[in-house]
């Protein structure tokens, strides 16, 4: 049934690492692989800080997309709400979207393996459409099969997102790329950097690569960047 996991066997999934810290800007210094339920990843490779949220960044290494793009205006940023669901009709992402928090580690928490259709939102930082970068999470696929974003890789610049909020409203994203954070260039600043300071922007998140059984991880993230060009 899962054809694309070697030798028939289910991957683990995977999750972002965070090293502890009191505020979002101090965060982006170790955002990371997941992996750490079979085993602890590698502390995070790259330069020892980075910029605090609203400064302006380039895309991650390794894009996917060839570039960037997602041309759209932009739509002036939301009073915080809490994000409840997100859409992605491309990659047929219909899920519940959970808080989550670090660990006594300093990672974030992903949501939890017996609910692979759930998305964690790191509820310490922005929420999504307000001003800054929200961030989402989510396991590509679990020991039991895939995941939630399982299909995210085949998003694309110019694709919709949409994510329902607590006060009625839809944030609604556009895609500007889609990239790839390989596990030995990984720049926190370039992956998790605001594009443009002002602006809502989001940045969801999962595992891609090869999975490496000797680690219990993969050897990159996927990182799908939009930002706020319409509320509904």
């Amino acid at each position: 049934m899962y054809d694309d996991f070697p030798g028939g066997e289910p991957r683990t999934g995977c999750a972002s690492r965070l090293v502890a810290g009191a505020v979002w800007a101090v965060l982006l210094l170790g955002v990371w692989l997941w992996g750490r339920e079979l085993t602890d990843p590698a502390p995070p490779p790259g330069p020892a800080h980075a910029g605090a949220p609203g400064s302006t960044s380039g895309s991650a290494s390794g894009s996917a997309s060839g570039g960037t793009s997602g041309g759209a205006s932009g739509h002036a940023p939301l009073p915080p709400a809490e994000p409840r669901r997100v859409d992605i009709d491309t990659a047929g992402v219909h899920a519940r979207i959970i808080e989550r928090g670090l660990d006594r580690d300093g990672a974030v928490r992903p949501p939890p393996m017996d609910s692979p259709d759930t998305v964690g939102w790191y509820a310490d930082g922005p929420a999504p459409g307000e001003e800054g970068v929200a961030l989402l999470v989510g396991h590509l696929d679990t020991e039991r099969g895939r995941a939630v974003f399982h299909r995210l890789p085949s998003v694309r610049p110019g694709d919709r997102i949409g994510v329902a909020r607590d006060d009625g409203r839809t944030a609604e994203f556009t895609v500007e790329d889609v990239s790839i954070a390989e596990r030995a260039d990984f720049d926190p600043h370039e992956v998790y950097g605001a594009r443009r300071p002002g602006r809502a922007e989001l940045r969801i998140i999962t595992c891609t690569g090869v999975f490496d059984r000797a680690s219990g991880s993969y050897t990159a993230n996927l990182v799908v960047s939009a930002h706020l060009t319409g509320v509904r």
